[in-house]
C-alpha cells in the first residue's frame, strides 16, 4: 500500500521508512531538512531509501506544501517530522517549534481529512509529562511540560484527538521515551558520549548524573509505530518505553564497558527544561499494540557504538 512518512530523513523516520519498504510498501517521504543539525547526516540516513524505486522523497515544509496530492491514496500517514530539542526551545527559537510542531501538524491533519481519512500516527514525546509526582508515568496522568518543546508536542496530541473526535480522523499518538540507536541525532547524549569515547574527548554531563531515563532502542520504536495504525485505538495515546529506569551515571559505566574506553567527564549545572526522571508505564501499549521492548541497553549501545565507528 501507499504510505507517507514525514521527517523521513531523520533518525526515527528513516528507520520507519526502511521498515515499510522492506515489507513492500510504496513510501512517500517528506522532509524539509531543518538546520537543527547538518544536512549531510540526514542525507546519509536516506542512502538506503534512495536505492529503492518504491521510495519518493519530497523536500518541502508541511506548513507550506500542497499536501493533498502527496497524501492522495495513502492508507497510513506516519507523522515523525518535528523541530527537536528541549534546550533549544526557549526564547526566540520558540517560533520554530510552534511552526514545525503545531502548525505543521494541524495542516497535515487537515490534508488527511481531504485525502479520505488515512490512519495517522503522531510522534509525541515523554516531555509532555514534565516532572510528574510519581512513577511510572501513565497516559492518564497529569501532563505539565517543563519545556517549550514539551508544550508543542502536547499541543500536537490535542490536535490529533480533536480531529478524531470532531471529524472521525483515525489518529494514534505515541509518546516516545529517550530513543537511541544508529542514526541518533548528534545533539543527543548517547551520540555525544560514544563519539567522545571514540575520540578521547571530554564528556559534558548536565546535572549530578543521578537523573534517570527510560531508554528505548530505535528498532522497538519502529515496531510500535508500525503497529499503531493496525491495532491502536483511534484517538488514543500510548507510552513507548524501554521498560528499564536507568541513572545517567550507570549509563556512563555501561558505555565504558561497551567501548572498553574510559570517559573523561565534566559536569555542569542541570539545564532548564530537562526532566529529572522518566519511566514509562507501557501496559496500554502491551495490551493494544502487543508492544514489548526487545533490545536491552547494553546491546543497543553496542549497536550504536558500531555505527559511530563508521562516521567520519
Amino acid at each position: 500500500m501507499k504510505v507517507v512518512v514525514t521527517g523521513a530523513a531523520g533518525f526515527i523516520g528513516s528507520h520507519v521508512a526502511e521498515s515499510l519498504l522492506a515489507d513492500g510498501h510504496e513510501v512517500v517521504g517528506i522532509d524539509c531538512f531543518t538546520d537543527y543539525y547538518p544536512r549531510p547526516l540526514k542525507e546519509a540516513n536516506l542512502r538506503g531509501l534512495r536505492a529503492s524505486a518504491r521510495f519518493r522523497l519530497v523536500e518541502a515544509c508541511l506548513q507550506e506544501a500542497d499536501l493533498a496530492p502527496l497524501l492522495d491514496g495513502a492508507e497510513h500517514v506516519y507523522h515523525l517530522a518535528a523541530q527537536a530539542g528541549v534546550r533549544a526551545s526557549w526564547g526566540r527559537d520558540f517560533a520554530l517549534y510552534t511552526d514545525h510542531n503545531v502548525l505543521a501538524t494541524q495542516r497535515l491533519l487537515e490534508a488527511a481529512l481531504a485525502a479520505g481519512r488515512p490512519k495517522v500516527v503522531y510522534a509525541s514525546s515523554s516531555s509532555v509529562y514534565g516532572d510528574a509526582p510519581s512513577l511510572p508515568l501513565r497516559e492518564d496522568g497529569p501532563c505539565q511540560p517543563i519545556s517549550p518543546y514539551g508544550v508543542t508536542k502536547l499541543a500536537g496530541e490535542h490536535l490529533a484527538v480533536l480531529y478524531h473526535r470532531n471529524h472521525g480522523l483515525p489518529t494514534v499518538s505515541l509518546r516516545f521515551f529517550t530513543v537511541y540507536g544508529p542514526r541518533q541525532r548528534p545533539d543527543m547524549a548517547f551520540h555525544r558520549f560514544l563519539k567522545a569515547a571514540r575520540q578521547g574527548d571530554e564528556v559534558t554531563v548536565f546535572g549530578d548524573g543521578r537523573q534517570t531515563r527510560d531508554f528505548t532502542y530505535v528498532a522497538d520504536v519502529v515496531t510500535a509505530v508500525r503497529t499503531a495504525p493496525l491495532s491502536g485505538r483511534p484517538g488514543s495515546v500510548y507510552n513507548v518505553g524501554g521498560g528499564e529506569r536507568v541513572a545517567l551515571n550507570e549509563v556512563l559505566r555501561v558505555i565504558e564497558s561497551v567501548t572498553a574506553r574510559p570517559l573523561h567527564v565534566r559536569r555542569q549545572e542541570a539545564q532548564k527544561g530537562d526532566m529529572r526522571d522518566t519511566f514509562a508505564d507501557t501496559a496500554a501499549a502491551r495490551r493494544d499494540l502487543s508492544f514489548r521492548s526487545t533490545v536491552p541497553l547494553a546491546e543497543g549501545l553496542a549497536r550504536e557504538w558500531e555505527w559511530i565507528g563508521g562516521l567520519p
